[in-house]
């Protein structure tokens, strides 16, 4: 909307409302998510304040697999048709998603892996912080809330790479810049 002119300011919303669909007797789909929402306000940069962050670009790749899912939604569980059927409820092939080289992100050790691929040495606290340790899973909610808890010492100029990725085989990327 705001590439296309039709729009100055947009809010973005992300709800990640994750406990809901898991099933907790499947030992492969219960690790532990957390329930979060994040919200970014992206706007044209005439009205945007000083020292925003400018967007340079983004990527978006998707490759569908029956690896992660869910059927329909938890809601339906709520169906007469629905009460106690598993299959509503968030499936993962766990040990095929982690013998493969497509990523989650709510794994600090791929995490780890990748920043050192990216970056070609072991990545310091700095470089690639976490908030998994704070957060929990927040799904690709994580990397924004990982922005905004670890990027105040940002300079205008310096750059950056806003990256969410999952064992759905997505990932989604945003370059930023931090503007004077």
């Amino acid at each position: 909307f705001i590439r296309s002119g039709s729009a100055k300011s947009v809010l973005m919303v992300n709800p990640e409302i994750c406990s809901g669909h898991l099933n907790f007797t499947d030992r492969d789909s219960h690790f532990i998510f957390g329930d979060v929402a994040t919200a970014v306000l992206i706007e044209e940069e005439s009205v945007a304040p000083a020292g925003h962050w400018k967007i340079l670009g983004t990527k978006l790749k998707t490759e569908f697999s029956n690896n992660i899912r869910n059927n329909f939604g938890f809601l339906n569980r709520a169906a007469p048709e629905g009460i106690g059927a598993p299959d509503k409820l968030f499936v993962q092939e766990g040990r095929k998603v982690f013998r493969r080289m497509w990523l989650h992100q709510a794994n600090a050790n791929m995490n780890r892996l990748i920043s050192s691929k990216v970056l070609g040495h072991e990545a310091t606290d700095d470089e690639s912080p976490t908030v998994l340790d704070t957060y929990a899973n927040t799904s690709s909610a994580g990397s924004i809330i990982a922005f905004h808890k670890h990027s105040e010492d940002f300079k205008p100029g310096d750059k950056g790479l806003i990256c969410s990725f999952g064992a759905g085989y997505s990932a989604g990327t945003v370059f930023v810049e931090k503007t004077a």
